[in-house]
């Protein structure tokens, strides 16, 4: 999951450019978040409000983790998430993710036992861009069944969506499910299935991606049908309510009786939904970029992600990050006996990729994710010699059709704001609606119906959330109580 688009001051990994790109400028070469006492397993990144990265990575000794936020100037000191009685699970393809809506921030993990402990997935909620967060909360509840691989995004509002991967036990038809939030992760929805739209089922060791972009909410996932295990998307047209449309976004038909351990990842940009993922119909591992149309549900293109390079043994885990129309694309690959991160990097995706690319690092790499904002790219990596974290910024200068992907507040709006005795609601709609406000802790406050007029006077300082429900619609706000 993943992946908020704001202004920014941004940070990345590590070493010279090679083959590199004109319009990125490095700033250094790739330094720790952490010592490896933390370890490194599995970093992903997201952005604060003011477009401060949010890094979270995993321990594997005793199973838990850690998160780090960009202050301005470094890195804070990383706090363990999770309390002694939640142990997380991790590894090179199943760990933490991490989602932001400004400076509300979401992490997903699952208990272990994997296996044999169900019903356990929590959400981790921070609403002060991760200064600090919430006690967990438990989101599946799945009778007998097995839940795996969570990851998350947030809808328009801020609210979580999160997928995950349920399993009649022992890990007998694995499928893709799909739970929401519409009060700030306290409480979460029946799940509803997001897979399945191939005829087969999906693959039962390969994460998959959630993201959403107005009313659509997308699932990326690979699929396993009778070991052919293409990439396929699970789109929902109406807020992640239902997933009637499936598409394959592979087509390469690869055949393989082992698990990949590999999965997809995908930006909206528009009405094109554009996802990067690893083949190996070709012999060797390779990363292919496909371009669909969401509107039309049809794919308009499937091709590799870069040309012939000489000595290339493998490539695998691509991750990719949009800021309006600016994409980069980072991804682990083998040249000649030697690992490198690469990052392609372009300012306008409908314009295509440049030729070359930098290789931000170029020796003991594996898993990688990246974030970008207007003019600024991070990149994080796992270092397996040092054990550490790294990370490297860079910028470029944005095209002038680079925008801010914002929530358009224009809905309805509350004033006075800060408030001390009285919130008065200015709604666009004058039907019939609900009001709940929610505190920080995700505990509701009040609720009431068709009032304009709120008393707040008894409530304490601090902020809170304000939403509003008109059928099926909702919008959010947030107010500050002196």
């Amino acid at each position: 999951m993943k992946k908020i688009y704001q202004s920014v001051v941004v940070l990345l990994l590590s070493v010279i450019s090679v083959n590199a790109q004109s319009n990125i400028t490095w700033n250094g070469v790739g330094k720790d978040i952490a010592n490896n006492s933390l370890d490194n397993r599995h970093p992903r990144i997201a952005l604060d409000g003011a477009g401060n990265p949010l890094v979270i990575w995993g321990r594997m000794s005793d199973e838990s983790v850690f998160f780090s936020r960009w202050d301005g100037t470094m890195f804070t000191t990383p706090v363990k998430l999770n309390p002694s009685w939640l142990t997380v699970s991790m590894g090179s393809y199943l760990a933490p993710e991490i989602a932001s809506k400004g400076d509300t921030v979401y992490v997903v993990v699952k208990r272990t036992p994997e296996t044999v402990d169900t019903n356990r997935i929590f959400i981790f909620t921070s609403f002060n861009g991760g200064v600090s967060f919430n006690p967990p909360v438990e989101l599946a509840f799945i009778a007998d069944s097995v839940s795996s691989y969570p990851s998350v995004t947030t809808d328009a509002t801020g609210n979580p969506i999160v997928t995950f991967m349920k399993s009649d036990q022992p890990f007998v038809n694995p499928r893709w499910v799909v739970t929401k939030s519409s009060d700030y992760g306290n409480t979460f929805s029946t799940d509803v299935k997001a897979s399945g739209q191939s005829g087969g089922e999906v693959c039962d060791c390969c994460p998959a991606e959630i993201i959403s972009s107005g009313s659509n909410v997308i699932v990326l996932y690979r699929s396993n049908i009778g070991n052919i295990r293409d990439i396929w998307a699970g789109i929902s047209p109406d807020y992640g309510n239902t997933f009637p449309l499936g598409l394959d976004l592979d087509q390469n038909n690869w055949q393989l009786f082992a698990c990949p351990t590999s999965g997809p990842d995908a930006e909206i940009i528009g009405d094109t939904l554009y996802t990067v993922f690893m083949n190996g119909a070709s012999g060797s591992g390779r990363i292919y970029l496909s371009r669909t149309s969401i509107s039309s549900g049809s794919v308009n293109s499937i091709d590799l992600l870069t040309s012939a390079i000489p000595g290339l043994n493998q490539q695998n885990f691509p991750r990719m990050a949009a800021n309006g129309n600016a994409v980069a694309i980072v991804w682990k690959q083998n040249v000649n006996g030697a690992d490198q991160l690469p990052l392609l990097f372009t300012n306008d995706i409908t314009e295509g990729f440049p030729a070359l690319y930098d290789t931000v690092d170029s020796k003991d790499i594996n898993i990688m994710d990246v974030a970008l904002s207007n003019g600024n790219i991070f990149v994080v990596w796992e270092d397996f010699n040092t054990k550490t974290v790294k990370y490297r910024t860079g910028t470029f200068t944005p095209s002038t059709t680079t925008g801010i992907n914002e929530f358009s507040q224009n809905d309805f709006s509350v004033y006075p704001n800060p408030a001390v005795t009285e919130i008065k609601i200015d709604l666009f709609s004058k039907d019939d609606f609900e009001i709940e406000i929610i505190n920080t802790r995700g505990k509701t406050v009040l609720k009431t119906k068709n009032k304009t007029v709120i008393d707040v006077s008894k409530f304490s300082t601090g902020t809170y959330f304000i939403i509003v429900r008109e059928g099926n619609n909702s919008y959010s706000q947030k107010f500050i109580k002196q």
